[in-house]
């Protein structure tokens, strides 16, 4: 099976079944008119998505379902699933206690599109080359979440309209899973026997308990950013009194900018090392939290490319994460692994996600972003340490 086809496949279905990830968010403006939506239900409708997500990567983790079931099937029916409940949602929500469920499960579904990609992404690909090729798995993550805004930002289509498009997306990514997307001669022959224990136990071994804390402060930024850079923007624009659409900026910045720093980050992981690409990224993006208030009043074009380079530095080293952690966990159980740092990860998304509007309540959006640079600046520590002790684990597999 051609490796090139396996790739690009995979990474179509990342773009497509995660299209429905970021899709509510893309619509808040719309829902304050129609349902009078308030900025906490805002946060729940985004917060469900991630605490739906930690659900479903923990069930996934406790069933070893990335270790044992066939990962192009598990693909496929979680992306198709999360579509159905985006369908439901556009179609019967008229209020946030009806969407939040929806989303709740939403997240639940697409814990088995991300971290599922990922291993079925590695498994096509030998150490020398991963980190490529889990750059451009993130950089089809970054095109999918950040798809929504673009759909909003240049149709005319009301919300319903926007979600059933994101769900479409997903149900199409689904079928290019079932028919394409094929195990890589890199994973392990066999199922292992069920091992729900390895997602915590990889944290007494230093490799993985470093990748794992290097990602959990890159996580503290990343979809805290993802989610409230409209509202900043937006903020900044009102500022100006300019006007109010920030769909296309958010696509272009966080999307366009965030694919081509997932390209970087994963070369840079294979030509440098994995731990100095890491610390370049988290480095960059929290220098960026920390400089966000001083763009906040540049003129709209230097915002843009504050903006832009946020985008790339902030999600570069994902694939770097998921690159290093399948390199120094057990092989047999590196989808556990991956899903267990996946559930631990975004739930922490969830509280930096809901303080970070707290704080720009307080004191403006302005210095609102500056709650983040703690993440990035404490996973830069552990992915230093990580340079200078972590060895790849044996494969019992010879894989």
């Amino acid at each position: 099976m051609n490796v090139g086809v396996q790739r690009g496949a995979i990474a179509a279905v990342q773009v497509l079944g995660l299209a429905v990830w970021f899709s509510m968010s893309a619509v808040v403006p719309s829902l304050r008119n129609d349902w009078g939506l308030t900025a906490g239900g805002a946060v729940w409708l985004t917060a469900s998505v991630q605490f739906g997500f930690v659900a479903g990567a923990v069930a996934s983790t406790a069933l070893n379902l990335a270790d044992r079931v066939p990962p192009q099937r598990l693909l496929a029916v979680s992306a198709a699933a999360a579509a159905v409940c985006t369908v439901v949602l556009a179609l019967f929500a008229d209020r946030p206690a009806v969407a939040v469920p929806l989303r709740f499960m939403t997240g639940m579904f697409l814990a088995g599109v991300y971290p599922t990609g990922m291993k079925l992404m590695a498994s096509w690909s030998g150490s020398a080359g991963r980190g490529r090729t889990m750059g451009v798995l993130i950089a089809a993550l970054t095109l999918g979440s950040t798809l929504p805004h673009l759909i909003a930002g240049v149709g005319s289509l009301p919300w319903r309209g926007v979600l059933l498009a994101a769900a479409a997306a997903g149900l199409l990514g689904s079928v290019i899973s079932l028919a394409l997307v094929r195990l890589g001669p890199h994973a392990a022959p066999t199922a292992p026997a069920r091992n729900p224990r390895y997602a915590l136990t990889m944290f007494t071994e230093r490799g993985p308990r470093l990748a794992n804390l290097g990602y959990f402060g890159h996580m503290w930024e990343l979809y805290a950013l993802w989610t409230w850079i409209p509202s900043f923007l937006l903020a900044a624009s009102a500022a100006r009194g300019l006007p109010g659409s920030v769909g296309i900026t958010v696509f272009l910045t966080m999307g366009i900018g965030g694919a081509v720093g997932c390209l970087l980050g994963g070369w840079g992981a294979d030509r440098f090392g994995r731990s100095p690409a890491a610390l370049a990224a988290l480095l960059l993006s929290g220098l960026c939290c920390l400089l966000s208030p001083l763009f906040f009043h540049a003129p709209p074009l230097l915002l843009f490319a504050f903006c832009t380079l946020w985008g790339a530095a902030v999600i570069a080293d994902s694939g770097v994460f998921s690159t290093s952690l399948s390199e120094v966990a057990d092989h047999r159980y590196i989808g556990t692994a991956l899903t267990g740092q996946t559930a631990i990860g975004f739930a922490l998304t969830v509280i930096s996600i809901q303080l970070t509007p707290l704080l720009a309540e307080a004191i403006g959006w302005e210095h609102a972003f500056l709650l983040l640079a703690p993440g990035p600046l404490a996973g830069a520590l552990a992915m230093r340490a990580f340079g200078k002790s972590a060895t790849p684990a044996p494969s019992p597999q010879g894989t």
